[in-house]
């Protein structure tokens, strides 16, 4: 996928890693939408802010109605605090859910006609490895992001009609803000080693795009996979933590 004269859309510009997908997609020559729920808080000079809340169908119509020249969509946008499935609270799990898969399902939904008639494009599903290996303290994203591995697999199968390329990012641990606070409030300290630098990722991400990969993986979420052909494996932070 050719980056450079592309446009794309990406959702969850505000911070973290999806203001780093905005910013390095402007650096590599495309027209970037720059999307999030509250716009007012997106900074990114040379990229067109609009609203979009991935959970409200009439937001995500909108913003397809005003982005049809798209065509790389970059599903980025999530809820991640969702806590366990047993014991955490049931609106903030439908919240998880919401964002990753039926928010994803949605702007898919609303974008794959635009991309067809764009000539195919490319979509950017931004999972995490732990879909592969649950995380005891949040099963819920987890699950979540578990269930949109499965969405990005199937949509893959009927968009490859239309000649859209249909890509998963699976990172671990990235160095956010929201990881940082997380794993401080378990009591965890991760050393910079262990995690990888958002904009670095951004790059990588791209890079995978542009070479046509359908799952573009670091080294921990390489990891992670390669256990799927045993029993199933919990993402133990705290082994992390201790290297």
């Amino acid at each position: 996928m050719e980056l450079n004269g592309a446009t794309a859309l990406v959702t969850g510009t505000n911070r973290g890693l999806g203001h780093h997908l905005a910013v390095e997609l402007l650096r590599r020559g495309a027209k970037v939408y720059a999307t999030a729920r509250r716009p007012e808080l997106v900074d990114i000079p040379g990229a067109e802010v609009l609203h979009l809340d991935i959970t409200d169908q009439k937001s995500v119509d909108a913003a397809a109605e005003a982005a049809g020249d798209v065509d790389v969509l970059i599903n980025n946008a999530a809820f991640t605090a969702g806590g366990n499935l047993v014991t955490g609270d049931l609106e903030a799990i439908r919240m998880v859910m919401d964002s990753s898969y039926y928010g994803s399902l949605a702007t898919i939904r609303a974008f794959a006609p635009i991309l067809a008639r764009n000539g195919g494009g490319a979509i950017l599903n931004v999972l995490s490895a732990t879909a592969w290996q649950t995380v005891n303290g949040n099963t819920s994203y987890a699950a979540a992001k578990s269930a949109q591995w499965g969405l990005t697999n199937g949509v893959r199968v009927e968009l490859a009609g239309q000649g859209t390329l249909v890509s998963a990012l699976v990172p671990a641990l990235i160095a956010t803000e929201t990881l940082i606070e997380y794993t401080e409030n378990a009591g965890l300290v991760l050393p910079a080693s262990a995690m990888i630098d958002p904009a670095a990722l951004a790059r990588l991400a791209l890079d995978g795009l542009a070479a046509g990969e359908i799952e573009i993986l670091d080294d921990i979420s390489k990891s992670a996979k390669a256990t799927l052909s045993g029993d199933p494996v919990e993402f133990d932070l705290a082994s992390f933590a201790a290297a």
